[in-house]
């Protein structure tokens, strides 16, 4: 398995044991149709590869090791009647989780998060959030 599946696999793991303070109910790297979920799945995150950018930290040889930096997107989704409080909830509850193990696993060099983006409202009764997660890493070109 290659490090970022690795990485993706220990972001869905980490944010399946949310529980404090709004615990998440659905987490996947599938995407979803929030309208078809019961109000049971609720807050729902979808995890979603963004973009990656790559450089060599090493010259020469067949194995050169290599540095890189890749963006998660974590698609979020809560329901209620106070959807801006459930989104708050939600983004400190994200936070804090992955800021306990930022090396995602001992898979990468850090983590963090680049920006929190909001729908407004403009899905009620259902808020969206999008939290942007930096994740750097080195692996060795050449090997899975």
């Amino acid at each position: 398995m290659s490090i970022r599946e690795k990485i993706a696999d220990n972001l869905v793991t980490t944010l399946q044991g949310v529980t404090q303070p709004v615990a998440v109910k659905y987490v996947t790297r599938e995407p979803f149709d929030f309208e078809k979920l019961s109000n049971a799945q609720f807050p729902a995150i979808l995890v979603r590869s963004a973009d990656e950018d790559r450089t060599d930290s090493t010259v020469g040889g067949s194995l050169s090791q290599r540095m890189a930096t890749i963006n998660y997107d974590l698609i979020c989704y809560v329901k209620g009647s106070k959807i801006d409080t459930a989104r708050n909830l939600l983004i400190e509850a994200i936070e804090e989780k992955i800021d306990a193990d930022r090396t995602r696993g001992l898979n990468a060099l850090d983590t963090q998060i680049l920006s929190i983006e909001t729908d407004e409202g403009s899905i009620a009764p259902v808020g969206g959030v999008i939290i942007t997660l930096r994740v750097l890493y080195n692996y060795t070109r050449g090997t899975l």
